[in-house]
Parts: structure tokens; sequence; C-alpha cells
């Protein structure tokens, strides 16, 4: 499938290029990223539809299910191809409840740098994001210090272990911050829309090379919900999904969408939300969404 219809390519600092519809494997995992899913199979041939289809940048994390994502993405996909670009996330585990508490001391990030290779089945992570805020929410930004631990991520790039570095979670101080110690190639926030906090550091982050990788694009444990976003669906003949999906694409070159699906028609009907149009009468409707 050519570029144009993944919503082009874009380009990242470090020489990093994807087309910019790719695949978050979250949903690869059992109810509530837990465990196993519930269809192996499946999970193994959305993976490989993806790449068919010509995505080549696949968002995971060794704390999906916990492990689960990964070592499907290896049986999947290994040997992988050249092209493709498979980012981590370290910061997190999960405990026995289901939890995901932080587990970001020198000592863990290491310890789940190497967790990742081995059920990635690499000798190199392409790139690695700091999972750094949380909040009553667990998923909103947190201001402080990510000094200790980007440094120890910094370092295990030194070594080799890690090709290039990003940030998840953070605001546009500690982006700063994370820059003054090793570059940064992708900032992963919460960013749909319905929650739009991010224009700013969207716009910062364009200047800079930077890509901008809105998690929970569709809404995430809580989906959309919105009159006007299916009003506008209707009017297009298509989805509220596709619509949310290309109001993403439209709203800045360097972001990078990461829908996530355990199916494989889900998967068609999220790649194909990438040639979707929106005139400017839905942009101006959709203007009007608020959280």
């Amino acid at each position: 499938m050519a570029a144009n219809n993944l919503g082009g390519t874009y380009t990242m600092t470090g020489g990093i290029t994807v087309a910019r519809m790719g695949y978050g494997a979250m949903q690869l995992a059992g109810p509530r990223v837990w465990g196993p899913p519930k269809d192996r199979a499946e999970a193994v041939a959305v993976l490989r539809t993806a790449v068919e289809l010509g995505v080549d940048h696949i968002d995971t994390a060794d704390f999906y299910g916990p492990h689960v994502t990964n070592q499907i993405i290896k049986e999947a996909l290994a040997p992988y191809a050249d092209e493709l670009t498979v980012v981590t996330k370290v910061g997190s585990v999960r405990d026995e409840n289901g939890g995901w508490p932080h587990a970001r001391s020198p000592e863990q990030l290491r310890s789940q740098v190497h967790e990742n290779l081995t059920n990635l089945g690499v000798e190199a992570l392409d790139v690695v994001n700091l999972r750094v805020g949380g909040g009553a929410d667990g998923h909103s930004v947190v201001a402080g210090s990510l000094a200790e631990p980007f440094g120890a991520l910094a370092e295990m790039r030194k070594e080799g272990l890690i090709k290039h570095l990003g940030v998840s979670v953070v605001d546009a101080a500690q982006v700063a911050e994370a820059q003054s110690i090793a570059p940064v190639v992708t900032v992963q926030n919460w960013y749909n829309v319905a929650h739009r906090g991010d224009e700013q550091l969207i716009e910062s982050l364009a200047a800079q090379g930077i890509s901008y990788v809105p998690f929970w694009p569709l809404g995430g444990f809580n989906p959309l919900q919105s009159g006007i976003l299916d009003t506008v669906a209707k009017r297009l003949g298509t989805s509220p999904k596709a619509v949310a999906l290309a109001w993403l694409l439209h709203q800045a070159p360097n972001v990078l969408l990461i829908p996530g699906t355990s199916s494989v028609a889900h998967l068609r009907e999220n790649i194909a939300a990438a040639t979707l149009e929106l005139p400017a009468d839905a942009l101006a409707d959709l203007d009007r969404i608020t959280a």
C-alpha cells in the first residue's frame, strides 16, 4: 500500500521515516491489557496484515500483558524488516491486581530494557519512550524532574541497547529537560478530538522534527462519544472512529497515529481513515467538541 494511503510519511530527527498511520499493540493482550488474547492466531494475523498494508511503525510495551504483546510481535514479525520501527515504553510494570505502578529507578529501567530485548528478540531497541506522568487517572502529566530515569536510558543508548529515545505523558518543560540529556525523537501524550491540551507542544515539536504520537486517539478505555462526531460521520458516510482519526492527521504533519485493535477487519477500517478528507464545515463542527 502506498504511503499516501497511510497519511503520507514523516521523518523524525534521527532519520527515522515512517508512514503516519501506524499500529498500537495494546489490544493484542487480554481484557484490560492483562493476560493472553482470546484468539492468538487473530492477533498474529492483525500484525502481519498491518505490515502487508504498509504499516511500518508499531507501538508496544513489555508491560502489556505483561510480556504478551511483545512475544506476539516476535512470533508474527521476526526477523523484522529493515524499514519496520518498533517503539516500546518503560517506566511502569504490572502488579498482581493488574495495576500500572511506576518503576523508574535505573536498576528497574535496565531490567525492563533487557526484558523488551528478550521478548521482542532484538539486540537493540529502535525507540524507547520513558513513561513519566500518572496523576489521579494514571495517564496525566505530573510536573517534576525526569533527569535520573532519562539519564539511565541515555546511558543504555550509549551502550548500544537503544537506538533512539522518546518521552511519554510529559509537559514542555520535561521535554526540554530530556533534550538537555539526550536527543528526543518522539513524544507520546494523551490527545484526541475531545482532549486537546497539547496544541502548543505539538507545534513546538514539529518545528524541531520531533514526532507527536497521541495515545488513546479514539478515547482509550472510555471510547469517544459525541453527538457532533456522530453527525459529521453520518454526513460524510463514514464512521465516527474514522472521522476522529482523520481529524488527528489533519492537526499537524508530525502527528503519527497508533490506533489499536485485535481484529483484522477493524484494522482495515482504521487504516482506511488515513484517506478520509475532512471538508472545512466538518472541521468547524469538530472544533466545537469538548471533553
